[in-house]
């Protein structure tokens, strides 16, 4: 120690009791949960022109993102229920979409909030050109032109469709009908989209670029569909319907592991 310019009494150190750990802090409170984007208490819905009950007292809260299946054999009352989160049907019954009930006070604004794709594309294209029916939405809500383009563009390259704008609606492929369908919907940026049969008819390559676009869209989502692969790969919920009734609703991988319940409603 010397040698480093030190000649006072050498301690040594001893070891010391340990102190208490402190408390731990508290942790932060969890966040509250999201408000429901679509809330739906006791719907039932009625076909006049055959009395045909197509839902019956369906009650469902869905939270924003989440994406969901709608699945069911026939006549379970699926495209109905997606028929009536923009009020093209009105049945007994709230539907309150972002905290606004549909109500003919304010379609519009619950149509700029649910973007709904039918099961037949040529059922929602009926412009010259892809780009005026993709447009058309935009312009339709007194949007400027600049921006109709925009969003036009933006649209067509999210469906994968660049290039498409001067192309004619109904010369297309199906599978290229479907995607074209989806941006008509993608160009009003809606909060929530609605699918009815997304997959049906389609090739399986076709298929496929749908299935990989739906993982893409950041949208709530739901699909009324009988394509079992596609809600295995997409939907993390899945709602089963029957005689327009919620028969179950609960985590796919669980619903769909349950061979009984799935045959129990036609299912396969």
């Amino acid at each position: 120690m010397l040698s480093r310019g030190y000649d006072g009494e050498i301690r040594s150190l001893r070891p010391t009791a340990p102190r208490p750990l402190a408390p731990p802090l508290p942790r932060p409170p969890a966040p509250p949960p999201l408000a429901p984007c679509i809330k739906i208490h006791k719907l039932s819905f009625v076909y006049h022109h055959n009395d045909r009950q197509a839902l019956q007292d369906v009650s469902l809260s869905i939270r924003p993102g989440e994406k969901i299946a709608l699945v069911g054999p026939n006549g379970a009352g699926k495209s109905t229920l997606l028929l009536h989160l923009n009020g093209i049907l009105r049945g007994k019954g709230a539907v309150r979409v972002m905290g606004q009930e549909v109500a003919d006070t304010n379609l519009a604004r619950i149509r700029a909030l649910v973007g709904l794709v039918f099961q037949d594309p040529d059922d929602q294209l009926f412009s010259p050109t892809v780009f005026d029916d993709v447009a058309f939405g935009p312009l339709y809500g007194g949007l400027p032109e600049d921006e109709v383009r925009q969003r036009v563009a933006w649209a067509l390259a999210q469906v994968g469709l660049e290039g498409y704008a001067k192309r004619v609606s109904h010369h297309l492929s199906l599978g290229e009908k479907k995607r074209a369908a989806i941006a008509t919907v993608l160009s009003m940026q809606p909060e929530i989209l609605a699918l009815d049969e997304p997959t049906a008819g389609l090739d399986p390559r076709t298929r496929r670029r749908l299935i990989e676009l739906l993982q893409k869209l950041p949208q709530t989502m739901l699909a009324a569909t009988h394509d079992l692969r596609l809600v295995a790969e997409v939907f993390p919920r899945t709602i089963i319907l029957n005689g327009g009734r919620v028969a179950a609703d609960g985590p796919t991988g669980e619903l769909l592991a349950n061979a009984q319940l799935l045959q129990a409603h036609g299912l396969e």
